[in-house]
């Protein structure tokens, strides 16, 4: 189980309030709604009824006893190794422009039309 869905889900059941938990995880809503279906499809159950009052399923009441311990036993994020900055950004020439070969004539420019 992902620990990322497990802490939202916390967060959806302490304010039993999306629009509040999701201010208070500093994440969108639409994020937030996303991560519990996600995680609702992981357990295979419904875990919130999302109508009004929002409340916990019993399948979502048993996950929020458990989910402290998963959490606190899922292992630690592995860290990405830091990637240097890169090169020199390269500017877009456009389109039919031809490089410029040593000892070939330049290109010529088409006339505008009339």
């Amino acid at each position: 189980m992902n620990v990322t869905y497990l802490q939202r889900f916390l967060a959806v059941a302490e304010h039993l309030h999306f629009p509040r938990a999701a201010i208070s995880l500093g994440i969108p809503l639409a994020s937030l709604y996303t991560s519990i279906d996600k995680l609702e499809a992981q357990v295979g159950e419904t875990l919130v009824h999302r109508e009004k009052p929002t409340t916990l399923t019993p399948a979502g009441t048993a996950l929020l006893r458990d989910a402290p311990r998963l959490i606190a036993e899922a292992p630690p994020p592995v860290e990405r190794p830091s990637v240097p900055a890169g090169g020199k950004a390269k500017a877009s020439k456009g389109k039919g422009r031809a490089p410029i070969v040593k000892g070939q004539p330049k290109p010529y420019k088409k006339r505008q039309g009339r």
